[in-house]
């Protein structure tokens, strides 16, 4: 614990305070015109939000950097974050916005979209534009023939007598993803000349097809780096402990682009916003924000320097740019909220601490005790969210005892989760009664894991909730109770259909 006269010691100038945990790891990195004030006031207050009651908790040890002014902290801060990306400080790489392009490790390497940094692999990103990253992934598998998933047994067998050539394409598609595009074009125009001499016209017909499309794909980038925006307009909405964001490119008066962004509530989120997000994104003349900021200047004056022109941050109280402002607003409840009405629903429903935002469910399906699999789906803000589906082929001896196949299919998935550092989600739902739902949380306990996890009956379509004696009954109108049908529902239909795939592979056999 921090005692006061730690806090005390501190001076009172503008600067740099770093949080650090027991093992000196940083936790926090902000930036403050008075720096005793400043941190003073993470322990002087209690009606801190969540993220900020358990960032306090952690601190051992405060470090601190004086400067000489408030933009020389503003400037510190951002190369702080960039060299310690400390836990607690705004990452807008995780947000639905960002994602990278990860190639994987396997004997074959497939190319897929993530998200987050969690499984092994090589990741290149994040890319800030879907629309490049989808020209980026169509020109890598439709014209260099890369896999986009894991593939089967079967076609696995097949390409492996081609594994040379393939492992040949991977390595050119390296180049692309780290950008030299240009220097890839000129290598591939020698080796098509060296082909067309040779009179190897098929594959210099493929080279050429090559050289087409990378520099379609060139052409592309250039277009979107180039892309003037006349403004940007920035607008929130706090939900418990999440903050729902959209930020909309305005040129000549008409929006062109919306970029969504959801993350946890805290202290100064959206002077951390502005500063993440400008890192990354081209800096406009203009910036509508909805409330006015106390370093509103010192931003400025940082966006202006990166920028190499005039920005202006504006809260517009009236007129064009207040309707702009509201037109946004409205548009939040739009974005966010018509999948999450229903997650919304069940975080009430539940008395969870936030919204299941990512929700995992269990199904065990087999035929007479044969067969026997798992299955389980993901459901991402209230919709299904078929890239992070999975299904397991059950190994326990007694397949065919479904408490043995929960508990072999639970631990292997979330000790998965913990040892590849994947994305832990924000409920597991179990389908069956109170025996089934026993069994994962014993499972959970094992692992030390901390996450809510319920199992849904379908007789009476209860809800059973570890130590509640008695399952909570839902109207079959509300849409929490929905929303847990259609996960439970889609995890029986994928996993009847491994299991049928299992069975008629056994026949063909």
């Amino acid at each position: 614990m921090i005692s006061p006269s730690e806090v005390n010691s501190l001076p009172s100038s503008p600067g740099c305070y770093i949080y650090k945990d027991e093992n000196g790891i940083v936790l926090y990195v902000g930036k403050a015109k008075n720096l005793k004030k400043r941190v003073s006031s993470y322990f002087q207050k209690k009606d801190h939000d969540p993220k900020t009651l358990i960032l306090v908790s952690k601190i051992k040890n405060i470090d601190f950097i004086v400067t000489k002014t408030e933009s020389e902290a503003l400037l510190l801060e951002d190369n702080l974050i960039k060299l310690h990306y400390p836990k607690f400080n705004l990452d807008l790489k995780d947000s639905r916005r960002y994602a990278y392009l990860r190639l994987s490790e396997d004997e074959l390497p497939f190319i897929e979209v993530a998200r987050v940094r969690g499984e092994s692999g090589e990741y290149f990103g994040p890319f800030t534009s879907g629309a490049i990253r989808k020209v980026i992934m169509d020109t890598i598998t439709r014209h260099f023939k890369i896999l986009y998933k894991k593939p089967s047994f079967a076609l696995k067998k097949l390409m492996l007598e081609n594994k040379e050539d393939y492992l040949k394409r991977v390595a050119v598609v390296r180049k692309i993803l780290k950008g030299t595009v240009s220097e890839l074009i000129s290598e591939l125009e020698i080796e098509m000349k060296k082909n067309t001499e040779i009179q190897n016209y098929e594959y210099a017909l493929t080279l050429r097809n090559q050289i087409a499309a990378l520099k379609t794909l060139k052409e592309k980038q250039v277009m979107e780096f180039s892309r003037t925006i006349d403004s940007h307009v920035i607008n929130y909405s706090i939900v418990g402990i999440e903050v729902y964001l959209l930020v909309f490119n305005v040129r000549r008066g008409v929006v062109e682009e919306k970029q969504e962004f959801v993350f946890d509530l805290y202290e100064d989120f959206l002077s951390d916003f502005l500063i993440s997000f400008y890192d990354l994104e081209k800096i406009p003349s203009e910036i509508l924000i909805p409330v006015e900021l106390e370093d509103s200047e010192i931003i400025e004056g940082f966006l202006s320097k990166k920028a190499g022109h005039k920005v202006k941050l504006l809260c517009p109280k009236s007129g064009e740019k207040k309707e702009l402002l509201d037109f946004v607003e409205k548009n939040i409840t739009a974005t966010f909220f018509a999948g999450n009405e229903r997650t919304l629903a069940l975080k009430e429903a539940l008395s969870l601490a936030k919204a299941p935002r990512v929700i995992e469910c269990f199904d065990i399906s087999h035929l007479s005790g044969t067969n026997t699999v798992a299955s389980m789906v993901t459901f991402t803000d209230g919709f299904s969210d078929k890239s992070n589906y999975r299904k397991f082929r059950i190994k326990a001896p007694t397949s065919s005892d479904d408490l043995w196949a929960m508990q072999e299919v639970v631990k292997r998935r979330y000790t998965r989760v913990i040892n590849d550092k994947l994305r832990k989600p924000d409920l597991i739902v179990i389908d069956g009664g109170p025996t089934q739902l026993g069994v994962a949380v014993n499972v959970l306990k094992e692992l030390n894991l901390n996450i809510p996890v319920i199992s849904l009956a379908k007789q009476f379509e209860e809800i059973y909730i570890p130590k509640n004696l008695l399952p909570l009954r839902l109207d079959k109108k509300h849409k929490g109770l929905q929303l847990l049908q259609a996960v439970r529902d889609e995890a029986h239909r994928f996993g009847l259909n491994y299991q049928r795939l299992l069975r008629k592979k056994q026949l063909f056999k």
